[in-house]
Formats: C-alpha cells, structure tokens, sequence
C-alpha cells in the first residue's frame, strides 16, 4: 500500500516561541505516531533550524515551502535544495497557489524546482490546481493536465520519490472546500494523466488533497480512494485541528487496510 501522508504547511507565520508552542501542542495532540501516517511540517524558511531541533526523535519530518531551481550559484536571495537537505529537510513544496498568484510562478518553473529537488535528495510536493475561473468555464481538466505535463516533462516519472498535491485555488485560504466528489474526480484524473506517461508510477503515487481541509470535513474529503492524505494550511496552525485532521486520516488508512485496499 502507497504510504499516506499529512503535510502541514505554516506560511508565513511564527516566532520562535509561538513555533514551539504550536509543535508541543501538536506532538502531545498525536502521542507517538501511528505507523500508517506520516506528518511534515512545513515552517517559515528562518526556522528550519529550529524545527529541525523541534522534531528530533519524534518521528516528524520537516519540509521547506520553497525552493530554487538551481543546486548553487549567483542568485541572490534564493534557497538551494541542497541547503534545505542540509537543515534537515525531507520534503519541499513546489508550485503552490499562493507563489503562482503572488510570485508569478509557471509551470514550466515548477518542473526545474522539482527536478533540483529531486537532484538534492528532498521529495518534492508538486501543487496543481485550477481557479475559479477556470472551473467555471469547463476548463479543470485542461489546466490540471498542462501543468502535470510541464512538470513531469523535466521529472523522470520512474523516480519514487514525489508527492501530487491537488489544491483548488478557490479552496485556498477561502474557507471553501471542494466537495469530496469533486475531489475524488480530479485526484481520479490527476492519477489517469499520469499514468498516461507510468502506469506503474501512476499506481503507486501519493496524491494529496489540499484546500480548506478541517476536522469537521477531514475523515469525508481523506476517505476517497484516489486521496492519500492531505496538504494543510490554515488548519495547521491550530493544534487541535491539527491534531483532528491527523487522527481522521490514521481511522481512514487503517480502513483501508483492514480491507486491504
């Protein structure tokens, strides 16, 4: 079975102190972690260092929220995913709805992010997702489908290690979630698309949901068949929300287990 995966993202937000209040909050939240689920988090680019020293012996991993595509070299102001291997880091985000709206991120961009993260050894979570707009006019498909395509143009699709996070940009930020059949139809499309390149890969791949994900909606949006856990943002931030979400996903993998889905 495809490992499943909870992946707190915390944006912009934190200090020192409130960053370790939130992490012992949630780490008493879950007590040690069910081996069916594993749990990132994801904190400001200033505390890597700080998590990295939070999670040690816990079994929490820690991602970054962004990367370079390049491994080094002249580009001020700019993250490898060396150094971020280097902090600690296991994962990276790439590609989210908020650097698309607000960096002018392409997808042609987020392929090269993916593939030097890759390169560094980190998994990158690669981020599609349509906006309204687009939705409403008929058009989900086609963006989904462009931006899987030029991000796997620069990947080499038999390489394990990548994680697909679906995240309607309407979802985001939004408090509107997408309804759990409409999450299981792009999470089923996201699946087929891919496995129009390897099908084998397309199998095994870890999809992620993310977009207004709560405790009140986790356990029905976490338990379509296609969902393998989820991207969260606004709801990490709150511990026992947090913690909420974790616990709905460990019920849903366990399900699934038991019957040996």
């Amino acid at each position: 079975m495809k490992k499943h995966w909870l992946v707190g993202n915390w944006k912009m937000h934190g200090n020192l102190k409130a960053n370790a209040e939130l992490f012992n909050a949630i780490r008493s939240g879950t007590g040690e972690l069910a081996p069916e689920v594993d749990m990132v988090l994801c904190p400001a680019f200033p505390y890597l260092a700080q998590m990295q020293g939070l999670v040690e012996g816990t079994g929490i991993q820690i991602g970054a929220q962004n990367a370079s595509d390049h491994l080094r070299g002249a580009y001020t102001g700019e993250t490898s995913p060396l150094m971020l291997k280097e902090l600690g880091c296991g994962f990276v985000i790439i590609g989210h709805s908020e650097r698309r709206s607000y960096q002018g991120e392409n997808d042609g961009l987020m392929g090269r992010k993916a593939l030097a993260a890759i390169d560094a050894g980190l998994i990158p979570i690669l981020c599609v997702g349509e906006t309204a707009e687009e939705r409403d006019a008929g058009r989900t498909h086609e963006v989904l489908g462009r931006q899987l395509d030029a991000a796997f143009g620069y990947i080499r699709t038999a390489h394990d290690n990548i994680i697909v996070a679906y995240e309607p940009r309407w979802a985001i930020g939004t408090g509107i979630a997408a309804t759990p059949e409409i999450v299981q139809a792009e999470h089923a499309f996201l699946r087929a698309r891919i496995g129009q390149r390897d099908a084998e890969f397309a199998k095994r791949l870890t999809i992620l949901y993310g977009g207004s994900v709560k405790a009140s909606n986790a356990a029905s949006l976490l338990s379509m068949p296609d969902v393998d856990g989820g991207l969260i943002g606004s709801a990490a931030l709150n511990a026992s929300e947090f913690v909420a979400i974790y616990k709905a996903l460990v019920e849903v993998t366990k399900t699934r287990l038991a019957k040996g889905a």
